[in-house]
């Protein structure tokens, strides 16, 4: 399938073309790109010009860039404009105009990804649908999303990130959604706002991007949500409320069954009934609200619900897995919950009850009883409130359910000094330095949680290590 011509790529970018080429895709890594692929010789962290007679060696269409790198000439397929972010940017917006496609905008202090890939789960099963890959949210990963965007799309939903104030509207007017939504507004990012409130105004923004008539989801339940529907209704734009206190999509009751989470909620007065295939308050959450997404883009909220029921988690955002310990007896098993990939205090303390309601397994490991165990590393970027933060996940109410917490980083040495003794564990100051045999055994469920610097994945490596990853449960 032709994704962009050289004809077309030039109109969008008022670029320069040395020939005529076609491209399937659009990559920005040389390590992963694929025959056909536009390369987007993006400056950053290195340059990409460096790696562009690399990409076209390894079959790439074409690379966009803002010269000729050494080593090549005009016999090499190049669009050269005078600036490859811009020309990215460039690429997207007339990716997004060419389209008939509703278009989604997530964005929110956590639960992002995840909540992007509900939507993609539901909404492939009604259309064909294109999503922002992994966490791509930000000002590349934004443009580089819609770029990919085939023009027959039916539905596509983009993800929306920032780390500093005014990230989030230009981003959204390059997507310019039908519906944005905002997972929740949390202490996350707090180094580079004054408070909670700087926060939400700038999650907020997303709905500057909105097309006419286009629809904000919002959660109900958070401290900010006040902010939101304000800035909703200065845009003149419809406000969907989910949560316990949605005005429009309304949780009544959810149940953790094992590593199901069981809701009854309300969709506009009739009774919506859904579960998830993982446990967690946050999934549900999250589910409700995509719920709504689905149904203001105007998908089947019925068949979007089924849909739901069979999506899980990625690898690091809550995925859990059997390990077994022991190649004979099989039934030396621990459960791994792996959320290395990201924590903030409202993720954190959504993980702890998630493994404050998990069920180990008694008479079966070498100690007799299961246990509730946790490797927590730092939270980051939370501001001169840090110590307290971490501090404060001792008074937690599901951390009294727990058995023992370990913990990594500067930052839970303080969590670590206010834990009582029979629920300390380990500190190290690096995930590398925790141990891990001797510290969990067969009938534990074992949680691994951090920001992604802590690399609390080589946790969940070591774990994992002991064993075979049996199945995937969530």
């Amino acid at each position: 399938m032709t994704l962009w011509t050289s004809q077309d790529a030039v109109a969008a970018t008022g670029g320069r073309t040395t020939c005529a080429w076609s491209a399937g895709g659009v990559s920005i890594d040389t390590r992963t790109i694929a025959q056909g692929d536009l390369f987007v010789a993006l400056e950053a962290a290195r340059d990409g010009h460096d790696f562009v007679a690399a990409a076209l060696e390894k079959g790439a269409a074409a690379a966009l860039v803002s010269r000729i790198p050494e080593g090549l000439d005009e016999t090499a397929p190049l669009l050269i404009v005078a600036d490859v972010l811009e020309g990215l940017e460039a690429l997207g917006v007339a990716a997004r105009a060419r389209t008939d496609a509703r278009v989604v905008a997530v964005t929110g202090s956590v639960g992002k990804t995840s909540t992007k890939e509900m939507l993609r789960a539901m909404l492939s099963e009604q259309g064909r649908t294109h999503a922002s890959v992994a966490s791509y949210n930000n000002h590349w990963g934004v443009p580089l999303s819609l770029a990919r965007m085939p023009v027959d799309t039916q539905f596509a939903v983009i993800e929306i990130g920032m780390n500093h104030p005014g990230e989030i509207a230009p981003l959204a007017k390059l997507a310019r959604p039908h519906v944005a939504m905002v997972t929740t507004v949390a202490a996350a990012h707090l180094e580079a706002f004054e408070n909670i409130e700087g926060i939400a105004v700038e999650k907020a923004s997303i709905m500057e991007g909105l097309e006419y008539g286009g629809a904000a989801v919002i959660n109900n339940d958070i401290e900010t949500a006040a902010i939101l529907q304000a800035k909703a209704h200065d845009m003149r734009r419809r406000d969907i409320g989910f949560g316990e206190h949605g005005f429009d999509y309304v949780l009544k009751n959810m149940s953790i069954v094992g590593d199901t989470t069981v809701v009854q909620a309300e969709a506009n007065e009739q009774p919506l009934l859904f579960k998830i295939n993982t446990a967690g308050r946050h999934f549900a959450m999250n589910g409700l609200g995509a719920l709504a997404v689905c149904e203001a883009l105007g998908a089947d909220l019925g068949l979007a619900a089924a849909a739901l029921g069979r999506w899980s988690p990625y690898t690091g955002r809550g995925a859990r897995e059997i390990v077994v310990l022991d190649p004979v007896e099989r039934h030396m098993t621990l459960e791994l919950i792996d959320d290395s990939y990201n924590a903030n205090p409202t993720s954190m303390e959504a993980a702890l009850e998630v493994l404050a309601a998990a069920s180990p397994i008694d008479g079966i490991g070498r100690i007799g009883k299961g246990r509730k165990i946790a490797f927590l590393g730092d939270m980051k970027e939370l501001g001169p409130d840090e110590i307290a933060l971490h501090a404060g996940l001792a008074h937690l109410p599901y951390t009294a359910d727990l058995d023992v917490i370990h913990c990594v980083g500067p930052l839970m040495k303080h969590l670590h000094a206010a834990l009582p003794d029979t629920q300390r564990g380990q500190w190290a100051a690096t995930a590398g330095e925790i141990h891990v045999r001797g510290f969990v055994d067969a009938g534990d469920v074992v949680l691994a949680k951090g920001s992604l610097s802590m690399k609390l994945a080589l946790v969940v490596d070591a774990i994992r290590k002991m064993g075979h990853p049996q199945h995937i449960t969530t």
